[in-house]
């Protein structure tokens, strides 16, 4: 006899449940468990990480998310302009510089400023500035293609409007476009600030001070100098999702209320 179509999905249901529960407990089997316990959560080992990995690794992860996104927001903007400029030179000196910055892993811009600026330049940056410098550059590639499109978003009335009531061009970009722009592309531009967080974990391969060290840095040492496997890691990859959970949150509620808007 055939089954329904809520026969099937009812057996479908059963059968699917049926081997998440077989991997589920095949996995719990297989695993080594007091490996895994000193492996990822020896956590009475960190004593001596804290409470610098707090008081210094955070704050200067945040501090360097921070200037980086502050270069690579006026950076980007400007691209963003030159971009849509009418100037032909302009507009081809943005593509190839947002082109490049996208192209290219910033690891290797990292070590580029960090390494090849100060032997050309006979020159040494500080560690904040050749982090700020390298991710902000890499951070307004992306900046500028969000900006660009949302400066594209705003409907040509608006401008036309400011300029028929003898507003200069430049002041209607400045008082209309550019802040409804920012309105627009503030979902995607609070990704952006998670990915550069994330990002500045990269800034350990330049060598720093212990005052300049940030949460990878912390965690890394920690694997070296604690009997604790990789748990120093651990502690640091929570540290970094006390920072990017929220402003994912901050995200998805811009992005309902732009859906929202819209309708």
């Amino acid at each position: 006899m055939a089954m329904t179509t809520s026969q099937r999905a009812r057996m479908s249901k059963i059968i699917q449940i049926s081997v998440f529960v077989i991997a589920v407990v095949a996995v719990l089997l297989i695993i080594d468990w007091e490996k895994t316990r000193y492996a990822f959560f020896s956590f009475e080992q960190l004593g001596p990480m804290f409470p610098d990995m707090i008081l210094v690794g955070l704050k200067n992860t945040l501090f360097y998310t921070v200037i980086a996104f502050a270069f690579g927001l006026v950076l980007g903007l400007i691209l963003a302009l030159m971009k849509l400029a009418s100037f032909a030179p302009y507009r081809w000196i943005a593509t190839i510089i947002i082109e490049f910055f996208r192209g290219v892993p910033a690891i290797l811009v990292l070590l580029a400023f960090g390494l090849g600026v100060p032997v050309a330049f006979g020159t040494i940056w500080p560690q904040p500035v050749n982090v700020m410098v390298a991710l902000g550059l890499v951070s307004a590639a992306y900046i500028a293609e969000t900006l660009r499109a949302g400066l594209q978003a705003v409907p040509n009335g608006q401008t036309e409007a400011a300029r028929s009531l003898g507003m200069p061009a430049w002041r209607a970009m400045v008082t209309i476009v550019i802040p409804q722009a920012f309105k627009i592309v503030l979902p995607p531009m609070t990704n952006e600030i998670i990915l550069l967080t994330k990002d500045s974990s990269l800034a350990f391969i330049l060598g720093a001070a212990a005052s300049q060290y940030e949460l990878t840095k912390f965690g890394r040492d920690g694997i070296q100098s604690l009997d604790a496997g990789l748990t120093p890691l651990v502690v640091a990859g929570m540290f970094y999702l006390v920072i990017t959970i929220p402003l994912s949150l901050v995200a998805r509620k811009f992005e309902s209320r732009s859906a929202r808007t819209k309708r």
